[in-house]
């Protein structure tokens, strides 16, 4: 039965208005009616169906201090965990998985229930000649005992009061490690304190920390997290820091729905033009003195190199280093827009703060991708810098004293995206490059060296794959898993040289071939401009037919941090394009102009007019792609996408009406003048308002341009999101009902961004919705979805870290 879309209430006219439709199609021919069985079968598609039959030599390595390294090797009994030594070219157990479990039950009186081989541990540290294991098992750090008869485990956290204020004494705060793992730094009461792990004594480091003035807290706009966001000293005496002032900052208002007095929750969240924003004051405190030394400049923005936050990955404080002696510490400040940054050297004792040298971009500055790309290198005197001047990301050498460039490291065409390694000693430099390579993929990613004078720089991984690479502390080995979206990963051990050292494991992938599996179509499409190469992948029905006219959906995210089709690498399943192909559509990802990865050109591609969304270029692309492909319906285009891909598929929605027929828009951030300051500043610039009351940013409003709907268009939000308020589509919703159009809107009551349990619903509905509007069809009635409890179970059986979530923005 239809629904009204404004309401959600039964609407008795839409169904005699689609009976009218069908007569007038033709008398008698009535619209298919997809089954239960249909929707199952587009459900076996799904990650959590095909992922782990995938998962044997799947290699996802962690190195330690020691240059071992360890891996769940998963397989149908379960999990072991392997430990490899590349320079004796062993693989063997890391553990006795029996005792283990045993001793952590023990510890965690019995919350750990999980069987021998089914741990799911992360985080693992040997020492005492492997006698002791150190390791995090569901945000708990354990030290356990394996030499001793029984193994033991020992719970390591802080007890009594935790997190930002006493509100959150029913938890303890999670602790940042020292190098040497014997204290862990936290956060109480909004100050910061350490923890001996071995004997559980509590130290008290500052006292002047209070409510929006705390010290080492993350919680401005859409992260929160009670880690204490730090960097430890390489000997583990000191930590450098910051406290952050939030006392001017603006706040956010959500309320859960419930059948009581609800409960107002308020944080810090800045938005775009506030006058005051989150700041950090830096700090150095020693810690066995306790002493604080506040360094001697104003207070700097809450921004980093690289994200829109100051700990892009987990709580290590992003864009400081230590020198090794620990007496100076150098940082990069970032200007509110991300256009400027400098280097500065501060003198720990002291305070005070030297500048040496800074770069401003005309648009963005960003110091790499996924990987801050700078380093800080006292013994030769120098800095490693990164920097797109050239419309490419290369490596350049300065002189530490005088801030004087030496001379350029790495040159175009390609980027240098990660730098992985410095060897300080041979002067070399190992770094992770895409684009470098012709006749290749240009977002597969490659290992290279390089010298500092920028000589002899050599290709270290020759396969022409998507090459993973985690390289050795020590930088004598690396872990090379190489693979294509199409083939299968292998992983080997090379040397500094490249020379494979050993083989490690294949990924087996027999199990989903045999189940039906039908690997993407790579696609190379033209962007808007006819002559700029796109690339993206094409999914197709497991039983297609090149004689049938299938309808096209496009899964989009407009960036301009990421892109929408991710990773290169082999995956079983991208989210839900292949189980939505299955239901008789086309679906293609296409990574757009203003996206990374390519020349800085290509990614400024739409700076400043972030109403593009890259729109343009999936419809270019889609137009290209059909005359490739004779099989693709342009008459039925479909468009969906979750947060910046929410917004971009509304924006596709009003901007080409007559193009897009169907649209589902999730939690999308419709206007990012209600969204945090730190993101869209960074790609948008400051907000600068005319006399008139207009401003720059008024073009990229979906609601100022909703009035021009035409198809079906789906919005949804969960009514609980930290990250992109609900404001941002109601925005939308009010615009549209003013505009007196029809649209559907699915509002989640109690959950934020990623809709958490009920992910399962919005998937099913979403498929409902392209049947229904898109495919002409009927779906089957409230057709059930695994359980998002047992999908998170399958999740976590894997080889990927326990703990790792996915970046919804």
């Amino acid at each position: 039965m239809h629904r009204n879309k404004a309401s959600g209430f039964i609407a008795p006219t839409l169904t005699f208005a689609a009976f009218s439709v069908c007569c007038v199609a033709g008398m008698g021919q009535q619209p298919r009616q997809y089954t239960t069985q249909d929707y199952a079968a587009a459900e076996r598609f799904m990650s959590y169906n095909v992922n782990p039959l995938t998962y044997q030599g799947l290699v996802r390595a962690q190195w330690l201090d020691d240059g071992r390294f360890w891996y769940r090797d998963v397989n149908s009994n379960g999990v072991t965990f392997i430990l490899v030594d590349p320079a004796k070219g062993t693989r063997a157990p890391a553990f006795d998985q029996v005792k283990l479990a045993a001793a952590l039950k023990a510890a965690s009186d019995g919350a750990i229930k999980d069987d021998a081989m089914h741990l799911t541990a992360s985080d693992l540290s040997f020492s005492d000649a492997d006698g002791v294991l150190t390791l995090t098992y569901s945000g708990v750090t354990y030290r356990c005992e394996l030499h001793t008869d029984p193994e033991t485990c020992k719970r390591l956290e802080p007890a009594g009061p935790a997190g930002r204020g006493s509100e959150n004494a029913e938890r303890a705060a999670p602790q940042t490690l020292s190098p040497d793992k014997k204290l862990g730094a936290f956060i109480r009461d909004w100050n910061l304190w350490v923890r001996d792990l071995s004997s559980g004594k509590e130290t008290q480091l500052t006292t002047d920390g209070a409510k929006d003035f705390g010290y080492a807290t993350d919680n401005a706009g859409w992260r929160h997290s009670d880690a204490a966001v730090l960097l430890w000293s390489p000997d583990s005496t000191k930590i450098a820091t910051f406290q952050q002032d939030q006392r001017k900052t603006g706040e956010m208002y959500l309320v859960p729905v419930n059948n009581n007095h609800p409960a107002l929750k308020a944080w810090k969240y800045p938005l775009v033009g506030d006058a005051n924003v989150t700041m950090i004051e830096r700090v150095v405190i020693d810690v066995p003195t306790k002493k604080l030394v506040r360094l001697k400049m104003p207070p700097d923005q809450h921004r980093s190199t690289l994200c829109d936050d100051v700990a892009c990955h987990g709580s290590t404080w992003d864009d400081v280093e230590w020198s090794p002696d620990n007496s100076h510490l150098a940082f990069v400040s970032t200007s509110r827009e991300h256009k400027q940054e400098w280097v500065r050297v501060a003198d720990t004792s002291t305070g005070e703060v030297r500048e040496v040298m800074s770069e401003t971009a005309p648009k963005f500055y960003e110091s790499g991708n996924g990987k801050i790309n700078w380093h800080y290198l006292p013994k030769s005197n120098e800095i490693l810098w990164f920097s797109e001047r050239d419309d490419w990301g290369n490596l350049y050498l300065y002189d530490l004293t005088t801030g004087a460039l030496k001379n350029q490291i790495t040159h175009g065409p390609g980027n240098v995206t990660q730098v992985l390694y410095v060897d300080e000693k041979t002067r070399t430099i190992y770094f992770v490059g895409v684009g470098k390579e012709a006749g290749r993929d240009p977002y597969f990613e490659n290992f290279y060296s390089v010298h500092f004078d920028g000589s002899g720089q050599q290709l270290l991984t020759p396969e022409d794959a998507d090459h993973n690479i985690k390289v050795s502390t020590n930088g004598r080995y690396f872990v090379d898993s190489y693979s294509t979206p199409t083939e299968p990963q292998i992983t080997v051990v090379r040397n500094s040289d490249g020379k494979t050292v050993m083989e490690v494991a294949r990924q087996n992938i027999s199990k989903l071939l045999a189940y039906g599996w039908v690997p993407p179509t790579p696609i190379k499409v033209k962007a808007r401009d006819g002559k700029t190469d796109l690339y993206g992948f094409m999914f197709k029905p497991s039983n297609f037919d090149p004689s049938k006219k299938y309808p096209i959906v496009n899964n989009v995210y407009p960036g301009p941090q990421i892109g929408s089709c991710g990773s290169r690498e082999f995956r079983a399943a991208h989210g839900d394009a292949q189980s939505l192909a299955e239901l008789g559509f086309i679906v293609v990802c296409i990574d757009g102009m203003g996206t990374p990865f390519r020349s800085k050109t290509f990614h400024e591609a739409y700076y400043a007019n972030l109403g593009d969304n890259t729109i343009p270029d999936q419809v270019s692309g889609m137009k290209d792609l059909a005359a490739q492909y004779p099989f693709i319906d342009l008459d039925r285009v479909g468009m969906y996408g979750h947060s910046g891909g929410g917004n971009a598929t509304a924006a596709a929605m009003f901007h080409y009406p007559d193009f897009f027929k169907v649209g589902i828009a999730e939690s999308g951030n419709h206007d990012q003048r209600d969204y945090e300051d730190d993101w869209a500043e960074k790609w948008a610039g400051l907000v600068t308002k005319q006399t008139d009351g207009s401003s720059n940013y008024d073009s990229q409003a979906n609601q100022n341009i909703a009035k021009n709907l035409k198809g079906h268009l789906l919005l949804a939000h969960g009514t609980m999101d930290d990250n992109v308020p609900p404001n941002n589509t109601m925005l939308v919703v009010d615009a549209l009902i003013k505009a007196n159009k029809d649209f559907d809107l699915l509002l989640i009551p109690n959950v934020a961004h990623g809709y958490g349990p009920a992910s399962q619903y919005m998937t099913r509905r979403r498929w409902d919705y392209f049947v229904r509007y898109l495919a002409g069809a009927v779906p089957p009635n409230e057709y059930e979805m695994k359980p998002f409890a047992a999908v998170m179970a399958i999740q976590r059986s894997g080889p990927n870290d326990p703990n790792e979530t996915a970046n919804d923005f």
